[in-house]
Formats: structure tokens, C-alpha cells, sequence
């Protein structure tokens, strides 16, 4: 995958902007504030996910405007015409503290935006990313779905179904009195279907996944230390159905006690170990943005070899906190792939053929 060429409007800081990127290293530097993370979350944006920075959809737009607009030029593999696809994220009257998405391919309408998922496939990286290790499980499963999203385009709609279910569930057990048991075998017989399927996604995608963190750890670090990635399912044996019923039943009682579902692929973690260590408390600073790395990096060869389509790969202020033979190791390891990396300075890409883009004030100015 390639992007070709990139239009953005109103996003953020940035008033208009044109951009025609080499299809291999693009550096967008430039001081603190001046809109690189801003031109890497509108390409980000393209592969139909939420914004790697969270925060609300209105956020995005410029001050003072209705709407911003992104539109793109992207060539698959294998494929001599260019696709563009077009993003816009428009103000609602009613509140302009409200906003939506939408999508477009080729001149046609999409109902939504998240129907992009798997049409520009992309991994990023951010400062952000490290509450992988750092953070709480919500984040480590976000980083699972995420990608499967991307690469099966039915994952989205059954994790929608099961949050659906999981909603009512827990809207039930929130209510005063004690439900009625039958409607309860009904939510229970129906999640059981739909989480059992992403406990099975998410822990296929991790078994791929491990192995390929693992030796790019390895790697980084020189053979110095080792990466062990596991699935941590709050429901053992999960992803068998029947299993996943039985183990909902065993826990009505502690739901209703709890007052929300207590088991399920919504409470499920990840566990990352460095040298056998838990990450989360062992780690210094470096390790853990090594892990995070190591992690996209197999993320992006796992959608190579799922999809047989290279990803564009994005990487904000990655080089920080990284020792010189790190820093080294990522920039030699990245060269078959078309990648935008930010930073506050070019010294370190000196050596390098890539594309120089200035970001200063939200305008950007090619330089040589």
C-alpha cells in the first residue's frame, strides 16, 4: 500500500494543505506545536478508526470551520489505478460540539466512515501508544481490536453486536430487584455466541503476533533481552461457546452482586514480559517503548501476511528515549516500507534518502 498523494482542509491547525510523499522515509519535522502530529492523524484517519489521540470528533475541525476535509490517492499492490478516498468530519448545527464522519471511494457515498476499515491499511505509533505497557487492560484490548479490524472486515460488526448485548446486560443488572432468570439465559445464550468469536479472533492474532514481537524485541536490543506477549482470557477455555455459557451462568450471581457483567472478552488483558518480568512494573522507559515497537512492528508484518498488502507505517516522536544502536536498528529495518516519522529536529535522518516536510504554524513546505 502507497500513499500517493495527500489533500487536507480545516483539520486542526491546518488550514489547506498538499502534500506528495516519497514512497519510502518521510520525515515531517518541525518545533513543538506547528502540526506534524496533526498531518500524521489525518492520514491515520483514513483507515477509518478513531483518532490515535482520543478526544471528540469536533475536535478536528479547525476553529471557526464547519468542516475539514481529507482526501487521499492510495495504490494497492498489485494494482496499477489509483483509489481516493475522501474523509469528512462536518459540525452539527444543532450542536457544534458534536460532529460525524463520512466516507467516500472513488466518487461513491459510504454509510460510514468506519467502512474504510481495510482499504488503507496502516499501523501507528505515539507517545500515546505506550499506556500499552504503562496503562490499563481497556488499552491492550484496544490495540487487538484495532488491528482486526483492519484485517477482518466482519470483526467490527460482531464486536459491535456483543457491546450491543453487553450494554443491555449490564443496563438490566443495574436495575433494582432482581430480573428475571430466563432473560437473562437469552443475553447470556446470545453473548455467548458473539464473544466466544472474538475471543477466538483475538487470541488466533496474538498466536501469530508473539513469535514476530518477540524476535523484533530481540532484535532491538541486541539479544539482550527477551519479549513475551500472552492472552490473558478472564474466561478460560472462552472460545468454545458452551464454555463461555457456562461460565456466564456460574456468574450471574457475582453480576448481579456486581452489578455489571464480570467475565467476558470486555475484561480480557494481555500480558507483555520483559526477561519474565511484568512491563507494566519492571520496565524503564526505553524497554518499554522498545516493547510498544516491537509490537507495531509485528503488527505491520502480521497485515502483510494476513492481507498480503504492506501497510504504511506512522511513527510520532518514535526516536526519543531510544539509545543510538536502537535508533539505528528501527531506521535500517524500516526501509521497504512506505513510513512518515515526525520529529523536532533532522540530524538523525541525515544519513537517509527521505523526504523532508516542514510543519511550521499548521503550513508545510517540501524541503530538499
Amino acid at each position: 500500500m502507497r500513499l500517493c498523494a495527500l489533500s487536507v482542509k480545516a483539520f486542526r491547525n491546518i488550514p489547506a494543505l498538499s502534500f506528495t510523499p516519497s514512497p519510502r522515509l518521510n520525515v515531517i519535522y518541525g518545533q513543538n506545536g506547528q502540526g506534524k502530529t496533526n498531518l500524521l492523524e489525518s492520514i491515520w484517519l483514513l483507515t477509518g478508526g478513531k483518532s490515535f489521540r482520543g478526544g471528540k470528533d469536533a475536535e478536528l475541525i479547525k476553529k471557526d470551520c464547519d468542516a475539514a476535509r481529507i482526501e487521499a490517492d492510495i495504490l494497492a499492490e498489485g494494482r496499477q489505478e489509483e483509489d481516493t478516498i475522501i474523509l469528512t468530519v462536518c459540525r452539527s448545527a444543532q450542536n457544534p460540539a458534536r460532529a460525524s464522519r463520512m466516507a467516500g471511494r472513488n466518487g461513491a457515498d459510504m454509510q460510514r466512515a468506519s467502512q474504510l476499515a481495510g482499504i488503507f491499511p496502516a499501523v501507528v505509533f505515539a507517545p500515546v501508544h505506550l499506556n500499552l505497557v504503562k496503562g490499563g487492560p481497556e488499552g491492550r484490548r484496544r490495540f487487538i481490536d484495532a488491528a482486526l479490524c483492519q484485517l477482518y472486515p466482519g470483526y467490527l460488526e460482531e464486536f459491535r453486536r456483543y457491546t450491543r448485548l453487553l450494554n443491555q446486560k449490564n443496563a438490566l443488572l443495574k436495575e433494582d430487584g432482581w430480573p428475571d432468570e430466563e432473560l437473562f439465559e437469552v443475553f447470556d445464550r446470545q453473548l455467548s455466541q458473539s464473544g466466544s468469536a472474538l475471543i477466538k479472533r483475538r487470541q488466533d492474532y496474538l498466536s501469530d503476533l508473539a513469535p514476530s514481537a518477540a524476535a523484533c524485541y530481540h532484535d532491538i536490543s541486541a539479544g539482550r533481552e527477551t519479549l513475551h506477549l500472552s492472552y490473558q482470557p478472564s474466561v478460560p477455555g472462552g472460545e468454545d461457546p458452551a464454555r463461555f455459557l457456562a461460565a456466564l451462568r456460574e456468574n450471574r450471581r457475582a453480576d448481579r452482586f456486581a452489578r455489571f457483567a464480570t467475565a467476558g472478552p470486555h475484561r480480557d488483558d494481555l500480558s507483555i514480559k520483559i526477561d519474565g518480568e511484568d512491563a507494566k512494573v519492571w520496565a524503564s522507559q526505553g524497554q518499554q517503548r522498545s516493547a510498544v515497537l516491537a509490537m507495531k512492528i509485528a503488527e505491520a508484518s502480521a497485515i502483510e501476511r494476513i492481507v498480503q498488502e504492506t501497510p504504511v507505517l506512522m511513527l510520532d516522536d518514535v526516536l526519543s528515549e531510544l539509545d543510538a544502536m536502537r535508533q539505528d536498528f528501527l531506521l535500517n529495518r524500516l526501509q521497504d516500507k512506505q513510513v512518515f516519522v515526525t520529529s523536532c529536529e533532522t540530524d538523525l535522518f541525515k544519513k537517509t534518502d527521505g523526504l523532508l516536510f516542514e510543519m511550521y504554524g499548521g503550513v508545510g513546505t517540501l524541503r530538499s
